[in-house]
């Protein structure tokens, strides 16, 4: 079976086809009584690729993300990042361990009180720039 992703391009192919008119599966010109001809539905299947366009751009997105984002913290992986972190393990690295952002990872240290806010590399970055998000 497809991913979501390639079921979306396969929507977008179709609805690309019937908004110029053509058939998607013939590749003839569609009649000109065909209901896809109509301005309501062709500005319907216009907006309906947008919206493709932007789950496919977001799924891309996401994929790009570490493993663990949006996962909540267990209390073994917080010990984990608290011996990391005392180790004076680079939090990229910790980062990468934990399958987090670096900004979730200083969210959480923060949050067990062995880091400051003034403290993180990520506090004063736009969110863009500060190692890809948060998680919880």
């Amino acid at each position: 079976m497809s991913g979501p992703k390639d079921q979306f391009q396969r929507a977008r192919v179709i609805l690309n086809s019937l908004v110029q008119g053509v058939h998607p599966k013939t590749g003839g010109e569609l009649p000109e009584n065909s209901i896809a001809n109509e301005i309501d539905v062709s500005r319907a299947m216009v907006t309906a690729v947008l919206a493709l366009d932007h789950m496919s751009a977001r799924l891309t997105r996401r994929a790009q993300l570490p493993e663990s984002v949006g996962k909540s913290w267990s209390g073994e992986e917080e010990q984990r990042l608290r011996d990391e972190f005392t180790a004076r393990e680079p939090i990229q690295l910790i980062a990468t361990k934990h399958g987090r952002t670096i900004r979730a990872i200083e969210a959480r240290l923060e949050k067990l009180g062995l880091m400051t806010a003034d403290q993180r590399m990520t506090a004063n970055l736009p969110a863009g720039l500060a190692g890809q998000g948060s998680d919880k």
